[in-house]
């Protein structure tokens, strides 16, 4: 059922000329959503004060409550279509008086649903320009529950769908979706326990939040302390984009946690030097944007100085790790091999502060619209890499929309790497075997022979030649026929 709710609000929104893309239907599903959830929420939340004989005091009061705006019923509990706006009046309430309503909830504690109410709707609008297609949406919204954890398991099984479409749809959305089979993998490797705290700076849809907590959530005995600590204590993130704050907020109140602690801000407009003790976490996951160019006052918080995105993000997550603290984290592969100065500068602080045990490398086509080959590196802090372990990935298919990567196609590497051990794809690169003037790290397989030996310059040169004289006279004939 909910997945055709889900088909035929897209159908909806496909038809109204504000919304464009699978970002806009991802964006506009978000917020409408999110109040629906609210009011669902409201009601567990009055359920339980009045069984322990309390007053329940709602968040969202008055006209601005969804059974009044939204989804008015008659006494039959069907939709009450003489007082559900619609039409003008709909939008107009919605982007004059709804909006501006909710915008005001931000207060003092970011960890607090209503810090997120005020948050959400301060970073975006209403794109729906019909009311008649608004009204239609809220009517397929107002079919969905958020009240059993079976309801919130298919409402976060099919919204994590979206996250995806809207990865394979291009433009930008691929930076806000990591393959999921990948991101378990990685979060297995690292291995988070309850009690320890988890952190994305880049966290898009908080994909790698939302599988460490399930993660953790049925791989341990959960009491009422541990699952306090889990919603509360365990989960920290930073986004920098507007829609990539909002469904990383959305997608992990769908997976249970009430109110996320996801903060909206540039994490690299943080000075490196400014991190404390206390400011620092057990663990990092993270996938961070790669190929962009940051300005040179952004580059002043670092150490190492680079306009590229991903490198600043690395020096980030080192610094911000606890010591004896582990990381799984995703980067360009020409990380390992490039000879610029702060690439060469970066590999150097990581191989002699952190251990950097594991490299898992993917191959391409493992993020779908993204042409760069990737690998994953797991390290952690607190004494240097004296080895490290090499996984290779190769796959007898090529990876894409039609064929993405999937658990089973990690599960070679899930294994092997608990002992670390040589196969055909994994082999063992002893640092005292390195170059210690590049720290060279180049992904260079022993157990596999190169397809062809480099041919000498004088060799091809002479093919070179054979192939011109072969041409000309080819067009002496011709021109012969002429």
């Amino acid at each position: 059922m909910f997945e055709q709710t889900f088909k035929n609000i897209d159908d909806k929104l496909w038809k109204d000329a504000g919304c464009s893309s699978e970002l806009d239907y991802v964006e506009q599903t978000s917020w409408i959503l999110f109040l629906k959830y609210l009011d669902d929420l409201e009601k567990d939340r009055q359920d339980t004060a009045e069984l322990i004989g309390k007053k329940y005091t709602p968040i969202i009061t008055g006209e601005y409550k969804w059974e009044k705006w939204a989804a008015p019923k008659t006494k039959d509990g069907k939709l009450d279509h003489h007082n559900a706006k619609t039409g003008d009046d709909l939008i107009d309430f919605v982007n004059i008086k709804l909006f501006p309503y909710l915008k005001k909830f931000k207060g003092d504690d970011p960890n607090t649903i209503e810090y997120k109410i005020g948050e959400i709707f301060s970073e975006l609008k209403n794109r729906l320009q019909s009311g008649y297609n608004l009204r239609e949406v809220i009517n397929l919204v107002d079919e969905l529950r958020f009240r059993s954890s079976k309801e919130k398991h298919e409402m976060s099984a099919l919204y994590e769908d979206k996250i995806k479409n809207m990865g394979n749809a291009g433009r930008n959305g691929g930076e806000y979706y990591t393959p999921r089979a990948l991101i378990k993998s990685i979060v297995k490797v690292v291995n988070p326990k309850i009690g320890e705290t988890i952190y994305d700076g880049a966290v898009g849809s908080a994909g790698f939040l939302v599988e460490a907590f399930e993660f953790l959530r049925t791989g341990s005995s959960i009491g009422t302390k541990e699952a306090r600590l889990l919603q509360e204590k365990t989960f920290y993130g930073k986004e920098k984009k507007s829609l990539a704050y909002i469904i990383g907020i959305m997608n992990m109140i769908l997976h249970g946690i009430e109110a996320p602690n996801i903060l909206h801000t540039n994490t690299l407009a943080e000075n490196l030097s400014d991190i404390q003790e206390r400011d620092r976490y057990n663990v990092v996951l993270a996938n961070p944007p790669f190929g962009g160019k940051e300005r040179a006052e952004v580059q002043q918080n670092f150490p190492i100085k680079t306009g590229e995105t991903a490198f600043l993000f690395l020096q980030h997550f080192i610094k911000i790790l606890k010591a004896g603290g582990r990381a799984g984290v995703v980067i360009k592969n020409t990380f390992l091999s490039n000879t610029d100065n702060a690439s060469v500068s970066l590999r150097k602080q990581l191989l002699e502060t952190c251990n950097l045990h594991t490299v898992l490398d993917l191959p391409g086509g493992t993020f779908t619209g993204a042409g760069v080959k990737t690998v994953v590196l797991f390290f952690e802090k607190g004494a240097p890499t004296k080895k490290v372990w090499f996984y290779q990935l190769n796959l007898e298919r090529n990876l894409g929309k039609t064929y993405p990567l999937n658990e089973n196609d990690l599960a070679d590497f899930v294994k092997l790497q608990k002992s670390k051990a040589d196969s055909e794809n994994s082999w063992t690169v002893n640092m005292a075997d390195v170059d210690s003037a590049s720290f060279d790290l180049s992904v260079k397989n022993p157990h596999k022979q190169a397809d062809s030996a480099l041919r000498a310059p004088q060799t091809i040169l002479d093919e070179m030649k054979s192939l011109d004289e072969e041409s000309a006279k080819i067009l002496k004939s011709i021109k012969a026929m002429l």
